[in-house]
């Protein structure tokens, strides 16, 4: 069964939640959102807050799935994050990673810490 690519989506942030889980990272929050944008995972790393893409290409066509991560895509991600931070009242390190897959099968996930330069 294809899934759309709505359920591609979700399937590929549970992939990549369970990933960081087992390297170590505690879920907090998937699919975060505010007026601002949506950030897919926000996960605990020690005492750094992780904000992450999770990108899927199928397609090879198209540009890779870093690549898809674009200037205004990081803007909107850096904006919800600020959000989350100031609605929660919280003053800790964080970071943006990125976790990419090229392929529907969602296996060998490319994990890119530090993907957005803040």
């Amino acid at each position: 069964m294809k899934l759309n690519q709505n359920n591609q989506g979700l399937a590929a942030e549970s992939a990549a939640a369970a990933f960081l889980q087992q390297q170590g990272l505690t879920l907090i929050v998937q699919n975060y959102s505010c007026r601002f944008g949506e950030i897919d995972l926000i996960l605990r790393e020690g005492k750094t807050l992780v904000f992450v893409e999770v990108r899927l290409r199928s397609n090879h066509k198209f540009a890779s799935a870093a690549y898809s991560i674009d200037h205004h895509k990081q803007q909107k991600l850096i904006r919800a994050a600020q959000y989350y931070l100031q609605s929660h009242d919280l003053n800790t390190p964080c970071r943006f990673d990125a976790v990419l897959f090229d392929n529907a099968q969602y296996q060998s996930p490319d994990w890119i810490r530090n993907a957005i330069d803040t």
